[in-house]
This record gives structure tokens, sequence and C-alpha cells, in this order.
């Protein structure tokens, strides 16, 4: 007989045959009755029925073993047993002369979950995340987890607002006890919202309401935000952000009060309904404090940025609770709480404020981890903490310690976390999570315009190298018209207390691009070496020396600037007097620089200032010169999802002893990185016998960025969209700086760090282009930031 515990209501007894039926007496003691079969010694145990369980997993559940008595109790405790696996939808034990016979029938297993008619979802997604709550090949199959499963299914499919969605689902059994799963989607129309309608609201106007929101009825870019699809989580927070726009405007007591969310019986309209009661508007009419503050009460209350007589603000007074608890953590007091206490006078319409101020106690940082850094040495992400182990807290050296882990460009996000220690009450841990992104960058540079159409350079740079934090460059140029070849490497942390040490050697030779009608060729072969020393957290200075070899060929076609350069350099008789021929100089640079980085990313900033300085001189060599960098960058959030970029450069360079700029150190502009929508290195003055652009002795370029996430990627900060305007020009050694010869330009761009390096689009439009100008609207460039 079958001993079925899921029928225990409905035993059922039959004869024995040739084996005893031992399951007939656990089910009679199941269901309450009397019968009982005598125990008896089991000889030997043998399991029947089992196709894909291992017989050694039966027997590991059975409470008897060879040679034990098997009794009643041991075998409803068995059943119990195997029914709890889930493995076995029907169980039977028999007795055979002494053997104890375990008859199984195996639930079947899945063998493949599928879905057909799904595009909200990847499918691949999905099958993930059903496999999590027990719907997955291999997994067994139970017919209420199919069920969680689907309607787990459709509660996704609602919060897309996809409230018309069916699902089918169909099990279809195959060879050795499998099943396949497959779900049938009709994921039907996309409900939207037809309406939003907001009741009880005096002070502010509909309008000036709905524009705070998220959701919002059908528009001509919803198509793409979704913001026209209801999702109760975005609801939510458009509730708490109209709450947190009243208390900013003195509302002090006001609540929204219920939503009404309705749908139309075609389920394609959705209406919603806010309720809001908004009470008086409240004015601060005195601030006081209490609690433990050491003394500091004057210093503390500073912190307030409320005062007597202004509108009351949620924001500002939670701002205020925040720099009082953050002042107190500099010192230690990690879990300080401050709490604003409202003194509320309807009758004048007045609140004040008691600031009470609890500090806890004095906390210690215990241990500080890292995690996600699966090549990145443990000791290149350490070094850059400002914040110790066993020393007193300081949320402000925890900040910093971020940041510069940030800026170091090795990680996609890095995350800090500060939980109290367990086990304490006096110490927190801090963690550090870090995604690392991959920092072999194979870069390339492109544009195109329509004499040259197509053009790009390339090169190979591994930062972070092995893990160990330095980079290594190696750049390889074989264009008709550029060949280089190079190899650089930086070590960040060349002593232990980080002065950095870089060198570099390289190989050039340049021609003109084809656009330009005069020939020559320059030759540079050289190398150099820089230290860098930090005199604070974010300014370092660099001192470096160099030594650079250059050859410039020049023929009847070369430009006069060129030819000029020969004369003057050439110890050749008749290259000095036409200018036609070859110049050769040796160069021994000395540059010092100052660099100063407060941004808090070095690869997508959103806040701080990058501005570094530059003078490289050669006072010994043959060129005698010397040139001047200086730039400045800009960065700030305008809103939550909106930073302005600015950028500022201004380069200058002049002769020695008498000695013109060298041509060959000319700077250029025009591009990404300059001005776009003009053709890259195109700006400044021509030949005039050749029409061709030869750079200059100075620069000014400014550049200004609207950034914006990319519509639909969330927080994602390596892709972003943006605005932009350019200004810029070349001028040369003895050329005044004319803001009238400045070229204008803005348009729309693209920026994406992508697995081989950043990635930067643009399309610009000039927009005071002059004769002769050479344009190039569409530009793009991999390897470059802003």
């Amino acid at each position: 007989m079958n001993l079925q515990p899921e029928r225990f209501a409905h035993p059922r007894f039959a004869l024995p045959s040739r084996r005893s039926l031992i399951g007939a007496a656990v089910l009679a003691l199941c269901a309450g009755h009397a019968a009982a079969v005598a125990p008896f010694v089991v000889k030997d145990i043998r399991v029947e029925g089992i196709q894909r369980t291992e017989a050694g997993t039966v027997f590991s559940y059975l409470p008897v073993r060879v040679g034990e008595t098997f009794d009643d109790d041991k075998g409803t405790a068995a059943i119990k047993a195997l029914y709890a696996t889930g493995f076995f939808k029907d169980i039977r034990l028999e007795e055979e002369n002494g053997v104890l016979v375990v008859l199984v029938e195996e639930r079947p297993a899945i063998a493949a979950v599928e879905f057909t008619g799904t595009k909200e979802f990847e499918k691949d997604m999905l099958v993930k995340a059903l496999k999590e709550i027990g719907v997955g090949e291999t997994k067994i199959f139970d017919k209420a987890s199919v069920d969680r499963a689907e309607q787990e299914l459709k509660r996704q499919y609602l919060s897309h607002g996809l409230y018309g969605v069916k699902i089918t689902t169909t099990v279809t059994p195959i060879e050795r006890n499998r099943v396949n799963i497959m779900f049938n989607v009709d994921e039907g129309d996309v409900a939207k919202i037809k309406q939003i309608n907001i009741v009880g609201n005096k002070a502010f106007s509909d309008k000036e309401l709905r524009q705070l929101l998220q959701l919002n009825t059908s528009g001509w870019l919803t198509w793409y935000s979704k913001a026209d699809q209801y999702s109760k989580q975005k609801l939510t927070g458009d509730l708490e952000t109209i709450k947190s726009w009243y208390l900013n405007h003195g509302y002090l007591e006001v609540n929204v009060e219920s939503t009404q969310v309705s749908i139309t019986p075609d389920k394609k309209d959705i209406y919603l309904t806010i309720n809001i009661t908004e009470g008086e508007k409240y004015t601060v009419s005195g601030i006081k404090m209490d609690g433990e503050m050491f003394g500091r009460e004057q210093e503390l209350k500073s912190l307030i940025l409320l005062k007597p007589g202004q509108t009351y603000s949620g924001d500002l007074q939670e701002a205020s609770n925040k720099r009082i608890a953050d002042r107190l953590a500099s010192f230690g007091y990690a879990f300080a709480n401050v709490t604003a206490n409202p003194e509320i006078n309807r009758e004048k319409r007045e609140v004040a404020f008691t600031f009470f101020v609890d500090p806890g106690k004095r906390a210690y940082v215990r241990h500080m981890t890292i995690s996600g850094n699966t090549i990145t040495r443990d000791e290149v992400i350490r070094r850059e903490f400002r914040q110790f182990e066993s020393s007193w807290y300081d949320p402000n050296r925890v900040k910093l310690s971020r940041d510069r882990v940030d800026r170091l460009g090795y990680f996609k996000d890095v995350t800090v976390e500060t939980p109290e220690a367990q086990g304490t009450n006096d110490a927190v841990d801090v963690n550090i999570a870090v995604v690392e992104k991959p920092t072999g960058n194979f870069m390339v540079g492109g544009a195109f315009s329509q004499a040259e159409k197509f053009t790009f350079t390339a090169s190979i740079t591994q930062a972070n190298f092995a893990g160990s934090g330095n980079t290594v460059g190696i750049e390889l140029n074989t264009s008709h018209y550029n060949r280089t070849i190079s190899f650089a490497q930086t070590n960040p942390y060349f002593t232990d207390d980080g002065i950095s040490r870089a060198f570099q050697l390289y190989l050039r030779t340049s021609r003109p691009p084809a656009l330009n009608i005069g020939s020559y060729t320059v030759r540079q072969q050289g190398g150099n070496l820089t230290f860098g020393v930090p005199f604070s957290e974010i300014d370092t200075v660099y001192f470096g020396a160099g030594l650079e070899r250059t050859r410039l060929e020049t023929d009847e076609s070369s430009p006069t600037l060129y030819k000029q350069f020969v004369m003057q350099n050439s110890k050749d008789a008749t290259a000095k007097a036409t200018g036609i021929g070859e110049a050769t100089t040796n160069a021994i640079p000395l540059t010092v620089a100052w660099g100063r980085d407060s941004r808090d990313s070095a690869i997508t900033p959103t806040r701080g200032r990058y501005q570094r300085a530059n003078l490289e001189i050669d006072a010994v060599g043959d060129a005698k010169y010397y040139r001047m960098i200086y730039e400045h960058q800009w960065y700030r959030p305008i809103t939550r999802w909106m930073t302005l970029a600015l950028k500022g450069e201004l380069d200058y360079g002049a002769g020695l002893g008498g000695h013109a700029y060298p041509v060959f150190k000319n700077f250029y502009g025009g591009g990404i990185g300059s001005v776009r929508g003009y053709e890259s290195s195109s700006l400044g003055i021509v030949d005039p016998r050749t029409y061709d652009a030869l750079g200059g002795a100075k620069r000014v370029i400014g550049n200004a960025e609207l950034q914006f996430p990319f519509p639909g990627s969330g927080q994602d900060r390596s892709l972003r969209w943006f605005t932009f305007a350019d200004t810029g020009q070349i001028y040369q050694e003895h050329e005044p700086i004319r803001t009238s010869q400045l070229r204008y330009s803005a348009g729309i761009g693209l920026s994406w760090i992508s697995p081989v390096g950043p990635l930067k689009l643009s399309y610009a439009k000039p927009l005071n282009a002059k004769p002769g100008d050479r344009l190039e609207r569409f530009q793009f460039q991999m390897g470059t930031g802003f």
C-alpha cells in the first residue's frame, strides 16, 4: 500500500502480496488508527524508482541502518524526511524477507525555461530572476513555484504600466522525467497617464506642482522617457517631492492626504488624483540650542542655516542638522544625533526651533576594508586613504579618501559605507567598495571632412598596469602623414611618501596633411624624465628635464615659416640662403609645473576644479625658447541631474636671446579639445602662398558644457549627452591677441566611458566662420576627456 501523507484524510489499504506493506501500518498510525506492523531487523535496504537522484541521497534521509530494528516511528520519520526533500511526489515503504524496500516516484526536473512575446524585458534577465525563486534549469518542478513565477512576471509588467498583460504557462513533459516550461506573454498596450488632478492646492497652481513630478501625461518625448507610464515607486517619490516643495516654502504642516489611481476598463488610460492639505505658512521666530556641545555652542549655532525672520524651509532645517552632526563627527563623534524640535504658534503663524545635540560616544575606526578590486592591488587603493585605522573617525577624511580613490581613474564607481562595528558601541568600520573598469585603452581619434573624408590616429595605454597603479603607454602611428613610436611609464608612488616619476622615449616623423599644398618633414627623437612632489592633498609640483633632437627638411613648396627656420638654423650655406634643405637643433628643455585637482572624479567629474600650469624652457640648447601653458577646469552641479563644466586654456611661447620661436613647438587649435566644428589644427594664420595652417606661439581656448545623463541610463554617469559652446584662436609670436579674431561654435554631443576608453561624439555649428576656414561639423575621438 502507498503511504501518501498528502492524502491522510482518506487512507487506503490493500492486501499484501509478496511483500509486507509497511506503509499501511505507518499510514494507520498517522491517521490515528490502532493498526500496526510488528518491528523487524533490517537485513538490507533497496531503493527502487529513482532516475536522477542518487541512492546515497535516499539512504542519508532514512532514520534506520542495516542491522537496526525498523518500527512504525521510524517508518513515519523516513517518509516525512523524504517528502521534505521535495524530490519525490510518491513514496512507499515495503518489507521483503527482512529487506526494507523504498519505492519512490520522482518529481520532474525542469529542463528549460523559455519565453515568447517578451519585449519589455531581456530574456536573460527573466531567466535569472525566475531561477532565484526556484523556477530554472535543473530545478525540481513545483506547480506552486511556477504559479508564483507567473504572478511575479505579471507584477513586473504591471510596474511598467502594462496592465493588459496576459501570461499563459505551458508545461511540456519530455524524456527522463523532465519538463519544459514555456511562458507565453501577450504584453498588450502600455497604459498611459491620461490626466493628473491635484486637489486642495491654493498657494501653488496645478502647473507649478505638475512640473515637479516625474510622472506626466503623454508628450513629444515621453515615448523615450516613459514618464507617462504609471509606477508606484515614481508616484511615491513624486508625493515626497510635493511635500518637500511645500515644506521649503514655509508650509510646516502640509499633508498629502491620499491618492487615487484609476484605470479605464480597456486598461489603456490611467487617471491620478492627489489630495493635499496645505496648512498655514510659517515664519521662523527664534533659534535655541540644547544638549552636550563641549563649550562650542556659538560655533555650532553658526552652522544653523535657519534664521529668525525667514520663511521656514525643510531643506535648510535638515541641512542645519547635518552640518552640526558633521562638525561633531569631525571630532570623532560618528553617532552624533541632532534633532530640531519645533514650538508652533498657530495664531502668529510662527515657529521656534530648539536644536538638541546628542553627540553620543566618540568613535574610532576599527577596520578599513576594500572590496571589488579583482585586479588592483590593495596597497594601490590603501595608499590613497587619509582616514586611518585605530584613529578617531573623521567624515571629511573618509570623503577625501573616497575622492582620491575615485580620481585614480581605475574604477567606474567608488562607494563608502561606515557601519557601526559589531560588538562595540564606540567604533565604526569603513568599507570601500569599488567597481573596476578596463584600464587598457586602445585610443582612437578621428573626424570626417569633405576633403580628407576619414582620418584617424591610434595608441595603446595600460593604466594600472598589472594592478600596480603604474601607467605604461605605447604609441604606434604609421599613417602616411605622421609616424610615431613612443614609450612612456609613470609610477605615481616612486617613493612611499607619494613622489611620482614619469619618463618617455619617442621617435616622431610628421608631414603636412593632404589638404596642405606645402611639403616639409619634421623628425624628432628624444626623451624626458619628470618627478612630481605633492605639497598638499590636491597640489603637486613637477620638475623635469629632457633631451630632444629635431631635424626639419624643406623643399621649394614648403611654407615660408618653415623655410625661415631652416635659414636661421642650418649649417649648409645653400640652405641658409634659400631656406631649402635641412636644419637640426638639439634642445635641453627644463620643465617646472604645478597641478591642483579637487574634482570628485577623474573620469566623470560633477564638482570641483582642475588646474595646471607648466613652464618649459630651453636656455642652453640650440632652440632657445620658452613656452607656458595654463589650464583651468571647473565643474558644478546645477541640479541633481545636470552639471555645468567650464574650461579655459591660455598658452604662450616665445624665442630667447633673439631666436625665433621654433616652428615645431607651435600650438594648434580646432577640433575636439579646443574649438569643435573647425577642422583639427586648422585655426590661426595660413601660409600666404600655400594657404596651409601653420599653428602659432599663442593659443586661447574656452569651452562650456551642460552635461546630462542619457535618457534611460538612470544614475549611470558613464553615458552622458551635452550641449556646448566653444571659442578659441591661434596667434603668432609677435601678433597681439585680439578677441575679434576668436572663432565660436555651438552644438550637441555624447560622451561614453566605453570598454576601450572614453568616447566623445560631437556635432557643431560654427557661428562666425570666415572665408578660408576649414569646417568639420561631425567629429569624434576616443581617449580624450573634457
